[in-house]
């Protein structure tokens, strides 16, 4: 289970809209099936109102449209040569896809229209508001950055950690004894990142080994099966990356304080910690206090900080430290 860091491609096709968003936003396939292959260009959605009324200056035919209710009134106000004439006018502008929404009747001709210019025609029965909101989601979530990385990723008490370091240096037997301590794994050796849009990273799992774990000497487990539904997470912030380094190579890490690393990843820069392993030490609990240390920091707690005034105090004071 061990891959190399790549960049997925941003482009996202249509077929890639469908299978992202065929459940959460109910659609169906009516027609224009070979069109599922077309590029979406943005993530915005358009209600093409004034292309259906002829007016395609300044039209953006690189989004996908969405037929509301008032496109919907309108079309049925036509006769249906008319209709015919207004939708061929549509599909000319070799959009990306076409959407009815709230389950309205798809007229015969467009579905004729779908399959003559291979551009895929879908139905939902959401109201068209509710649906403009989430396709724009899952269209933003498709076209984020995406990086895959070598780690393994847990959630620890709402903080999320990927553990990484060389190859055999631990990373899934300390991932191990956290989730036995009531974490959850979200990632096991690869870790699949991505950037939103409030440039946050989103830690996710490769899909093809979700909820498993691979452990010298083991082999492969399933994580849910074993502990619990409650082990698993689908995807997790990224908030710390815990960097495992083996004793006889401390000496090749980065010098300065703690807190001053971080890590780059997709433009975005996460806070790092580096842990040597050494002979006796429980790795799970020093990642554990990490976290949670992270979590101090955040709500404005930083121990380190505090110790220091608190010695510039006495030691300007003239008071004996160590008393």
């Amino acid at each position: 289970m061990s891959a190399k860091k790549s960049v997925r491609n941003r482009s996202v096709q249509v077929a890639d809209f469908f299978s992202a968003g065929k459940e959460h936003l109910k659609l169906e396939l009516l027609g224009g099936e070979a069109g599922l292959n077309r590029l979406v260009g943005e993530s915005t959605i358009n209600r093409p109102g004034l292309g259906l009324a002829g007016f395609f200056k300044h039209f953006p035919e690189q989004r996908i449209q969405v037929i509301g209710l008032a496109e919907h009134a309108y079309l049925d106000s036509l006769k249906a040569d008319e209709r015919k004439s207004r939708a061929k006018a549509l599909f000319a502008e070799d959009v990306p896809c076409i959407i009815f929404t709230r389950g309205k009747k798809v007229y015969p001709e467009m579905i004729a229209l779908a399959e003559e210019t291979k551009t895929a025609l879908f139905r939902t029965p959401l109201i068209t508001k509710h649906f403009v909101n989430a396709a724009t989601i899952v269209m933003e979530n498709l076209r984020a950055p995406r990086l895959k990385v070598q780690g393994t990723t847990i959630e620890i008490m709402g903080i999320g950690v990927m553990i990484d370091g060389a190859s055999g240096v631990g990373k899934s037997d300390a991932a191990l004894a956290l989730i036995r301590r009531g974490y959850s794994l979200v990632a096991d050796d690869i870790t699949a990142l991505r950037r939103d849009t409030s440039g946050s990273i989103i830690a996710s799992p490769v899909k093809v080994t979700q909820y498993h774990m691979e452990i010298r000497g083991l082999g492969i487990i399933h994580v849910p099966s074993l502990f619990g539904v409650s082990s698993v997470r689908e995807e997790k912030k990224l908030d710390l990356v815990v960097t495992l380094v083996r004793e006889d190579r401390k000496s090749e890490m980065p010098q300065g304080d703690r807190g001053s690393f971080t890590r780059t990843l997709l433009g975005a820069s996460v806070p790092q910690v580096y842990v040597v392993i050494e002979p006796g030490r429980d790795i799970a609990n020093v990642i554990e206090t990490a976290a949670l240390d992270m979590k101090l920091r955040r709500l404005g707690h930083d121990a380190e900080k505090e110790l220091d005034e608190r010695l510039m105090v006495l030691l300007t004071q003239g008071k004996d430290v160590s008393e």
